[in-house]
């Protein structure tokens, strides 16, 4: 309570008062204390500050100055009054109490406005902080009692909903953030989560269930919205402890058109699978048994996807081979083959096939480990199917469902990205391990489409030959080297897109797969054939150095170190160049060092179509503030004086995809010129659009140069020279 001394009215009488109000009456400073009401970490959540400022405690105040009514000498009515320590009030006086509405202000700042009763706040009433801080709803005996709203000037956190005792308790919502993104709706206990209440992290991550002491305890149902995955069942102390079902959502990815689930209902113990459980594979296969930390171990039975069953031993995630009898015999749950062609774990999408390795393996540890990489390829898979959707797409212009086989020369780019050749491998050897029944013409083919399945078995190829010697002491050979190469260079390195072909925008990349066809006929006609037991053509650096002094294409921009510089450019060592020069490439090798000397050859050339894109641009630029038929008829003009060469060579490539993209650029050109007088921000944003389609254009001119004024007419006529000099000797002869 406040009491209240008259020095000047009352003549320094005090006021009278209740033996209650006696037995609460002390004199304090006014200082205000500021209570961090700090929520506690939830798992990979950042710790969340709830500051809420507390009231201060009551004490004895003493008149110095009133302004206002009085009756029979007392402050009765409205007025204002100024006590000892610099503290205010002005509004209702009653018989010399503070009584009815009101606004009372210490003399550190804090104001508090609303109802008054016999000194006491009590009713509806605001707090508001010097910070800006503030408090409106119900209060009772000075303090927040009742329903009311909290917020946070500092921090951004606000709280709407019960208090007791100037404490949140009962049902209330907190907002940790001004954009209300991160929150809380629920039960309260003395200013803790605690019952059943409903978190949205800042992640985006929600937790809907029961708490205690600000920490996930009890049944909850967390989706974790980012990763796709999802837990129903207890909690402990903000982790997984208990019965639950955890499920990993394998969503469409980059356009993947996979869509299925990983599903583990068991025992959790401290976050992690630990005690008896069954997993239920998006391939279709089934683990059921025992688990610790994480891991399939203990006793357990495994259904592949067709039906047959392995029912034994499991140590660290791998089953125990030894407790199976030699010959494999069937168990009474059905049959576990031992053939190579053993019923996969993985579906039909991701089955591996890696006989070629298997045979390098003992007899009796071939399922094992089969078995192994599949267990690896079922860890990975969301991240596996992602890869191959990112790189299927490159070179592709958009289509409705963004679904592509991978090719042979994704594969490359895929590889190089990932730095494999830096394990002194070339890509022309790994296509020689992977060749299977391939035709010699085929195997370095950039057109070969591959499948899912086909891109993993790949990858277990390529890492058995680059790790097999460094992982030779392994239980699983063949698992463990799929699983290096997965971590060290695929997953680190993958989608961040190297060289020239793919890094440039994927218009560019569109226009560029256009002349692919007559490089590959370029690259075959220069390879040599490879001497027995090998029957492959391949080009090495040296050959394509030949290649170009043949084609008399070097000069004073394209001299041949330069030359040497765009071949090196992705190797390991570029500044070894002559020890690069023996080494064999592959047609994405050939055909990036083919647009890596464009950029030098035709870059006068570009710097002067340049000049005339300003122009036009200038020239647009008139247009678009010129009447709408002055404007139409400038359009067809320009229109008319660009006549197109409608004779082609048959040698020319096809680049009509490359027009069809300049037309829609300058469908885009037109679209935002009509709608450029809207408004400032879309007159920047078109300048941005036609920065990005000049630079594209200037792009597309460039190679386009390059190939049909330069390189493919010297190819030509070179070959058009050497068949005639064959006539010739062959007449003369």
């Amino acid at each position: 309570m406040i009491n209240i001394k008259n020095e000047e009215t009352c003549d320094n009488a005090e006021m009278p008062q209740t033996a209650t109000e006696r037995d609460e009456k002390k004199s304090v400073s006014c200082s205000l204390e500021k209570n961090n009401l700090q929520d506690q970490p939830d798992g990979d959540e950042q710790t969340e500050d709830g500051d809420i400022w507390e009231l201060p405690a009551l004490f004895n105040l003493t008149v110095q100055r009133y302004e206002g009514e009085t009756c029979d000498g007392k402050l009765h009515g409205e007025g204002v009054a100024c006590f000892e320590g610099g503290h205010v009030y002005k509004g209702m006086f009653s018989m010399g109490l503070m009584d009815g509405l009101g606004v009372f202000t210490w003399a550190g700042g804090l104001k508090y406005e609303g109802a008054f009763v016999c000194n006491m706040p009590l009713g509806q009433g605001t707090y508001t902080w010097p910070d800006g801080s503030s408090y409106k709803g119900e209060v009772y005996n000075g303090v927040r009692h009742g329903t009311g709203t909290y917020k946070c000037a500092k921090t951004g956190v606000s709280y709407r909903g019960q208090w007791h005792q100037s404490k949140r308790h009962g049902k209330g919502a907190v907002y940790y953030n001004q954009d209300k993104t991160t929150w809380y709706k629920g039960d309260w206990v003395k200013n803790n989560r605690e019952g059943w209440g409903v978190r949205c992290y800042p992640s985006g991550n929600i937790y809907s269930g029961e708490w205690k002491n600000n920490l996930r305890n009890g049944k909850g149902t967390m989706r974790w919205l980012n990763l796709g995955q999802q837990y129903v069942g207890q909690w402990q102390d903000g982790v997984q402890h208990g019965q639950g079902t955890q499920v990993w959502i394998l969503r469409r990815m980059d356009g993947s058109q996979y869509c299925q689930s990983n599903q583990y209902t068991g025992d959790f113990v401290q976050g992690q699978r630990h005690g008896k459980g069954s997993f239920y594979y998006a391939g279709g296969a089934i683990y059921e048994g025992e688990w610790k930390n994480n891991k399939k171990h203990g006793q357990g039975k495994f259904t592949f996807l067709d039906g047959h069953i392995f029912e034994g031993e499991f140590v660290d995630d791998q089953m125990v081979t030894h407790s199976l009898r030699g010959n494999r015999d069937p168990t009474p749950h059905g049959a576990f083959s031992v053939s190579g062609r053993d019923p996969s774990i993985l579906g039909p999408d991701m089955s591996v096939d890696i006989i070629c390795l298997l045979e390098k393996i003992p007899g009796r540890k071939r399922d094992a480990e089969r078995k192994q990489v599949e267990f690896v390829v079922l860890r990975y898979n969301k991240e596996l199917k992602s890869i191959y959707s990112f790189y299927s797409r490159l070179g592709h212009a958009q289509s409705q469902d963004n679904t592509f086989l991978l090719s042979r020369m994704q594969l490359w780019r895929l590889l190089k990205d990932c730095n494999i050749h830096h394990h002194g491998i070339t890509l022309t050897q790994l296509d020689l391990y992977i060749r299977e029944d391939a035709t010699p013409a085929e195997i370095h083919s950039p057109f070969t489409p591959m499948l899912l399945c086909r891109l993993l078995s790949c990858l277990v190829v390529v890492a058995y030959h680059i790790y097999h010697k460094d992982m030779v002491s392994q239980k699983h050979l063949l698992a463990a080297c799929f699983s290096k190469l997965l971590t060290d260079d695929i997953l680190p390195n993958a989608k961040i897109v190297k060289g020239i072909l793919f890094k440039q925008s994927e218009c560019s990349a569109v226009v560029s797969v256009n002349y692919l066809k007559k490089c590959w006929e370029v690259y075959q006609a220069y390879c040599r054939v490879n001497a027995a037991p090998r029957d492959d053509r391949t080009m090495t650096c040296r050959h394509l150095l030949w290649m170009f002094k043949e084609l008399h294409l070097l000069d004073n921009k394209l001299t041949t170190a330069r030359l040497l510089e765009v071949i090196t450019a992705e190797s390991q060592d570029p500044s070894n160049q002559s020890s690069c020069l023996d080494l064999e490439i592959t047609f994405l090798e050939f055909f990036e060092a083919l647009l890596g000397c464009a950029e030098l050859k035709c870059q006068q050339i570009s710097e002067v179509l340049e000049e005339n894109l300003s122009t036009s641009s200038t020239e647009a630029e008139a247009t678009r503030n010129s009447p709408k038929e002055e404007a139409s008829e400038k359009t067809l003009q320009t229109t008319n004086s660009h006549p197109q060469t409608t004779a082609r060579s048959s040698n020319t490539p096809d680049v009509s995809i490359g027009e069809d993209m300049k037309s829609q650029q300058h469908t885009r050109h037109q679209n935002s010129q009509s709608t450029g007088h809207t408004g400032e921000g879309q007159v920047i944003q078109t300048g941005d659009m036609e920065a990005k389609d000049k630079e594209l254009e200037l792009w597309m001119q460039k190679i386009h140069q390059f190939f049909i004024h330069f390189f493919f007419p010297a190819f030509d006529h070179h070959q058009l020279v050497t068949s005639n000099i064959k006539e010739e000797t062959h007449r003369s002869g």
